[in-house]
């Protein structure tokens, strides 16, 4: 793969490759409706891939916060069509990586050293290149090391990348009015965590060390001597990526035993520690030959304060949706509903939200959940569908939710979908035995 001596860092210049990338989409779409008016049956599937295509290969050049906005559309499969899901995918751990001589720089700049000064041994290939950071290969005293490495320039670019996005999220998701900075904020916030690497190796270090007590889950070591804000030094974990592994066949008891430490590990944070792993996409766990899972990445770490907490896991409960006052009185608490809105719209979105939480909620009503079940996930897909061409959604104020519900949600749709691709069987409140 074709490596990159430099990336562009300023606001104009990352800029004027986007708008390159619309003029291309723009294109598109041209000879879409050329090709509809010759044949009124023709479909979008090829102006989906041709977009799709051309949207990725604009932002992978420019890395950081644009092409992590396309990591994270990727795990929304009930979103986006295929060829996007499928294209933006690759952000995840596939990405043209940084060449030599930029990473040496990068390594004196924030260690004072270059690597072969640090290290025994250090292939200058990556071995992953994502959307925010690369990973390198290295020995030192006869371990096996994993270096990830930031791209130049990418946390200070992420205030002016958002506002060339936020055009586009706003269509995309209906964020309408003044309240929809909030949203914007938390995604702003977030990104720039993952940006300091510092902050990445303190919550690593807790996080692991909290959750080692859950069996079959395994996760690096961290060495702060070899570490700093851009570079983050911890044990090579060896493994498939569960993408890779969830393709091939795997006997239901595994993918069981997997879905169940993946399912405790997640619970464990949330009811035990109130933070969470908020990116749970496959390129963040591997499977060991041990057949454990391993976590290898904390950089995005999400607090949740008791004021959403509270209220969010009350309305995971089935009596509490079933009673109507309770259920009120969480969705005004949870700032689905507004004091401000009107009949019309506590009505319409009381409807909608007492539909999707009835389904979306499933796996926490029973002892067990089959998260390999066909017809949960046709039902969500159906769901989906319907309240994508439902006008009156378009026409509503579209801010519903606090903005502690993006990453939550996020988190939970990734994990739903982790699950998913193991076939996985869990036990629901197994991760209690962990509590203290």
């Amino acid at each position: 793969m074709k490596t990159l001596d430099k990336i562009p860092t300023g606001k104009i210049e990352r800029a004027g490759k986007l708008v390159k990338t619309g003029v291309k989409v723009g294109g598109n779409f041209v000879k879409y409706y050329g090709k509809k008016l010759v044949n009124p049956e023709h479909d979008k599937e090829e102006l989906n891939e041709d977009n799709a295509s051309d949207i990725y290969n604009g932002l992978k050049s420019l890395k950081g916060s644009a092409l992590k906005v396309a990591q994270m559309l990727s795990m929304e499969k009930n979103l986006l069509p295929s060829a996007y899901v499928e294209k933006f995918s690759l952000a995840q751990f596939s990405v043209p990586p940084l060449s030599a001589p930029l990473v040496r720089k990068t390594f004196k700049r924030y260690l004072n050293k270059f690597p072969e000064e640090i290290f025994d041994s250090f292939e200058r290939n990556s071995i992953n290149a994502a959307s925010i950071g690369q990973v390198h290969k290295a020995t030192k005293d006869g371990k096996e090391l994993a270096v990830k490495i930031q791209y130049p320039g990418v946390a200070e670019s992420i205030s002016s990348d958002l506002a060339i996005v936020k055009p586009i999220a706003i269509r995309m998701f209906n964020l309408q009015g003044k309240d929809s900075d909030k949203y914007f904020k938390e995604v702003e916030l977030k990104l720039l965590e993952e940006t300091d690497y510092s902050l990445e190796f303190t919550q690593s270090e807790e996080i692991t060390k909290a959750c080692r007590i859950i069996p079959n889950l395994e996760f690096p070591k961290y060495y702060k001597e070899l570490s700093s804000e851009r570079i983050l030094t911890m044990d090579w974990m060896h493994g498939r990526h569960l993408s890779e592994f969830t393709k091939q066949h795997f006997d239901s008891e595994l993918g069981n035993k997997l879905g169940q430490a993946l399912w405790d590990f997640y619970m464990f944070q949330l009811h035990g520690l109130r933070k969470v792993h908020a990116d749970p996409h496959p390129g963040n766990f591997l499977v060991s030959k041990e057949e454990t899972l391993v976590a290898i990445d904390f950089g995005c770490i999400k607090q949740v304060p008791d004021e959403f907490y509270v209220p969010y896991f009350e309305l995971a409960k089935k009596e509490n949706i079933e009673n109507d006052s309770i259920f009120m009185e969480k969705l005004y608490e949870l700032e689905i509903l507004s004091p401000s809105d009107s009949e019309i719209e506590v009505k319409f979105f009381k409807a909608l939200f007492k539909e999707m939480l009835g389904l979306f909620t499933t796996p926490f009503h029973d002892e067990f959940f089959d998260f390999g079940n066909e017809q949960f996930w046709s039902r969500i897909a159906a769901l989906g569908e319907r309240y994508s061409k439902d006008e009156h959604i378009r026409k509503m104020n579209g801010n519903r939710g606090s903005k502690h519900f993006l990453y939550i949600n996020r988190t939970f749709f990734g994990l739903f979908n982790l699950l998913h691709d193991l076939k996985a069987n869990v036990e629901v409140n197994s991760y209690r035995k962990y509590l203290t």
